[in-house]
């Protein structure tokens, strides 16, 4: 049976909406991407944080959950602390997509049963929404943090472009834009919906 992980990654959050404070938005939003991880069927959930950030995580996480404490915010470190702990596979996925359906995550996963990588859309602007792959990570990916990572970045160092594969993409919750498309019909995203107002 394939192991796999999926890891919230503590990624640097620059904005909150007017009058709510920075630190109590970036801890809603990774709870509640925390929170969708640790209920998954198909992967075992994991953490991902710098040491600035290890505070968060151990108040976020659920008991039992991984902890991985890396030296940078980026995804190689994350892929090979699973590799290490003995996972089949990976997905590194951005910690300020508090409302991402779990079909996102399934879709992401998906492809490695023939591509080396995958990835999700963070939306326009936003980098990756997440990064997936068999592990050991394959030698040609390139370290990035999420922020600034495309498939098309990956796909240049790819042996072949076709290695990289693109999966739905979901919004981050970077600016008001996103803030706009937030669905109050979707179920979830509970701690970020209280900041907001309910």
């Amino acid at each position: 049976m394939t192991r796999r992980l999926v890891a919230a990654l503590l990624v640097p959050v620059t904005w909150s909406p007017p009058g709510v404070d920075l630190t109590a938005w970036r801890a809603a939003l990774a709870e509640d991407v925390v929170d969708l991880l640790a209920r998954l069927a198909q992967a075992e959930a994991a953490i991902a944080a710098t040491s600035d950030d290890l505070a968060l995580a151990q108040e976020i996480a659920w008991p039992g959950m991984r902890l991985y404490e890396v030296p940078t915010a980026t995804y190689l470190p994350v892929l090979e602390a699973a590799a290490a702990d003995g996972f089949d596979q990976a997905a590194v996925l951005a910690a300020d997509a508090p409302d991402v359906p779990g079909m996102i995550l399934g879709k992401l996963l998906r492809p490695l049963e023939n591509k080396a990588v995958a990835v999700a859309s963070g939306g326009p602007g936003n980098g990756l929404l997440g990064l997936a792959t068999s592990l050991p990570a394959p030698p040609w990916l390139a370290d990035h943090d999420l922020d600034t990572a495309t498939a098309q970045l990956l796909r240049r160092d790819a042996p072949n472009p076709g290695d990289v594969s693109s999966t739905p993409e979901w919004r981050r919750l970077r600016g008001p834009a996103e803030l706009a498309a937030l669905d109050p019909a979707l179920e979830g995203w509970e701690n970020t919906r209280v900041l907001l107002g309910g």
